[in-house]
């Protein structure tokens, strides 16, 4: 008797899709399949990632500033705009640099560019930023039910960390809960890991220590400090390792996963 209720409630929850938990590990995916995966745009990251980002799910990029991660989300958001894919950007700061995004290969007549607005520096009324982050959010779910979008990203990277841990952890689950099955790719953008068991993939950037070869510019007439590139005095751009801190996907189970990432000055 047992077994047979069992099995009926494991009936239940599929018919319901609901019997897979936000904790167990996803079927893997066809790297060469673009329903199942959008490619980043980066060759290397591509091909440690199984082909790229999973669609339908909420992944992250997190990473302290000057770490790499808004190179490459310009990277991905250029390479959707390059599929013919409408994406969208939730920039709860407003802290867009068109030109920059241009220069990535943005197509802009794809790109819808949601503009918010985070007070730094809020004094005694905090509350502000609970309420610009609370409504980036509410910008965000508008636009995963709008749908048809093959990237949806939410900066949040530079708002208050306080202001982010206040949002309740069924945010993200909802979220995810909206995308799932979808051709979206959700992406959220910060300084830590947001979306906790909620996210698919979380990508973790910081600067590469270079070489002692590297530091002498000996190798290819180039300088490089800290993981940034000079050529000459000129900034060339920044070489950074991104780790892989979660995957629920099968293609990705070694543990500590890192890959070097260059960004080039445009």
């Amino acid at each position: 008797m047992p077994m047979l209720a069992r099995a009926d409630l494991e009936s239940l929850l599929r018919a319901r899709k609901l019997d897979r938990t936000l904790t167990s590990t996803l079927p893997s995916v066809d790297p060469l399949d673009e329903l199942a995966v959008a490619s980043t745009g980066i060759t290397a990251l591509d091909a440690r990632l199984g082909g790229g980002f999973p669609r339908g799910q909420l992944s992250e990029l997190v990473g302290p500033r000057s770490s790499g991660r808004t190179s490459v989300l310009l990277r991905m958001i250029a390479a959707a705009t390059a599929r013919g894919e409408l994406v969208a950007l939730v920039d709860a700061l407003d802290r867009l640099d068109v030109a920059s995004a241009a220069a990535a290969g943005i197509d802009l007549n794809r790109l819808l560019w949601i503009r918010g607005h985070v007070v730094v520096n809020p004094g005694l009324c905090r509350d502000l930023n609970q309420r610009a982050i609370e409504q980036a959010v509410k910008a965000l779910t508008l636009v995963f039910q709008a749908g048809n979008f093959g990237l949806v990203a939410f900066d949040v990277a530079e708002a208050p960390a306080d202001a982010v841990r206040r949002l309740p952890f069924t945010t993200w689950l909802r979220l995810q809960r909206m995308i799932e099955g979808r051709q979206t790719v959700g992406v959220l953008v910060g300084t830590e890991p947001m979306a906790r068991s909620s996210a698919g993939l979380t990508l973790k950037f910081g600067i590469r220590p270079p070489s002692r070869l590297e530091r002498s510019g000996e190798d290819s007439g180039f300088g490089i400090r800290s993981g940034i590139r000079f050529r000459g005095r000129l900034f060339d751009g920044l070489d950074v390792e991104a780790c892989v801190v979660r995957a629920r996907a099968r293609w990705q189970e070694q543990d500590d996963v890192r890959m070097p990432v260059s960004t080039a000055c445009a």
